[in-house]
């Protein structure tokens, strides 16, 4: 996991300054969205959480040690106020930092320590293959999600589902995650769209959107495991193949296809599906 290795070493090595999604980002040598994708599956936090955890961590051991101001180990850690660092502390270690300092011990904190390298999975990731796709128009339903917080797909994915099979002009028997760029200028998020392929996007219900895809070329990833892990896969392709693959992402606001063909068990997670990584050329 090259990428997240940089993304790891230079949160540590810029802790004590401001840091933002787009310097982690450049460091690691990925986008804002795959390394959103990327860093939770391999470490279990977000890299804002990671960094948040980390600071107030080594808070919490100047604060155990006696630190007699605590404005000032608020202002080390990044926050401008004692109120906010206080929020922030307790939510992230369950007691304030005036109770960390009058115990002068860390015992049963939930502590952030630095993530060993050694500590990160290994994925076996096959090597794809490349495949030349048409133009698709999708529908289904279309939600805008933060880089920060991933959890709503799984039930955007129920409220499609009820969908599938009445939906106007469905074509062939795969349904499909599609990733694409927000709105122009917003960087802290991502829309996707939860649906099926379709011969038109005329008369869609209300509550459904449609999605022209371009013609593309795409590198495809199988993913063969329970689709709750889907997360290591796409952190093993976008962490480790892309970065030594020598090959770049298509421009455009296309970011990531899953495919769910006809074998994937939507009700067990079970079967398999498809990662498609749009390419240049």
């Amino acid at each position: 996991m090259e990428a997240v290795k940089k993304a790891l070493w230079y949160i540590e090595a810029h802790s004590a300054e401001p840091v933002t999604l787009d310097q982690v980002a450049d460091a690691s040598g990925l986008s804002r969205f795959h390394l959103a994708r990327v860093f939770p599956a391999t470490t279990g936090h977000s890299v804002f959480g990671y960094l948040r955890g980390r600071r107030l961590t080594e808070a919490a051991r100047e604060l155990a040690k006696g630190a007699p101001d605590i404005l000032s180990v608020a202002l080390d850690a990044g926050y401008g106020s004692h109120e906010a660092f206080t929020r922030a502390f307790r939510d992230v270690l369950g007691l304030t930092p005036e109770e960390v300092r009058a115990r002068r011990g860390l015992d049963n904190l939930a502590l952030v320590e630095p993530m060993r390298m050694s500590d990160l999975p290994v994925v076996n990731l096959a090597k794809p293959s490349f495949r030349d796709v048409g133009a698709m128009l999708v529908a289904g339903i279309r939600q805008y999600h933060r880089y920060s917080e991933l959890g709503g797909i799984p039930a955007q994915w129920q409220r499609i589902n009820m969908h599938i099979g009445h939906i106007p002009g469905e074509v062939g028997g795969s349904a499909y995650g599609v990733c694409t760029a927000a709105a122009p200028g917003d960087r802290d998020g991502f829309d996707y769209i939860a649906g099926v392929a379709v011969r038109s996007l005329d008369d869609l219900p209300e509550e459904l959107s449609g999605l022209r895809i371009p013609q593309r070329r795409y590198a495809v990833f199988e993913h063969k495991e329970h689709i709750s892990t889907i997360g290591s896969t796409c952190a093993a392709i976008f962490g480790d193949w892309l970065p030594n693959s020598g090959r770049k992402t298509a421009e455009g606001p296309l970011m990531m296809i899953e495919c769910y063909g006809q074998r994937f068990d939507p009700n067990s997670g079970d079967g398999g599906m498809e990662i498609w990584v749009p390419l240049q050329g």
